[in-house]
């Protein structure tokens, strides 16, 4: 049974594990979605004053600062963009990411169906209706 497909939207994942980022890239392979790695948030900043992704998916715990702290940057400079956060940690991190900004807490670890669950729901929004 094959996927419902996305139109081309530009995904920026922000993540420093070289192996969770092959996963990702994996999992999202044959989407109709042009991803974008950085390896932290300082490269993400550098990312976002060139371009505008669709979508961030942003890991919390980086080498050069927490996901969390970064929400509210993204959220008032990037209003538009749609945010999936996705760590290792669980209840208090979750309810502060959503508060923070967050559109959606993936816990680590995920599947497939989940992720591309939440990348559906988020990048169907922005879709105008036909």
């Amino acid at each position: 049974m094959s996927q419902p497909s996305l139109p081309t939207k530009k995904v920026l994942i922000v993540e420093d594990e070289g192996d969770m980022c092959l996963l990702l890239n994996i999992m999202l392979a044959g989407r109709s979605m042009e991803l974008e790695h950085v390896k932290g948030l300082a490269a993400a900043e550098e990312f976002l004053q060139k371009e505008t992704p669709a979508l961030v998916l942003l890991d919390n715990k980086l080498t050069d600062g927490f996901g969390l702290d970064f929400l509210p940057f993204l959220k008032k400079n990037y209003p538009s963009v749609k945010i999936i956060m996705i760590s290792g940690y669980d209840g208090a991190a979750k309810d502060a990411a959503l508060a923070a900004g967050a559109d959606i807490y993936l816990e680590k670890p995920f599947t497939k169906a989940q992720l591309f669950g939440a990348l559906m729901e988020l990048l169907k929004e922005n879709e105008p209706a036909v």
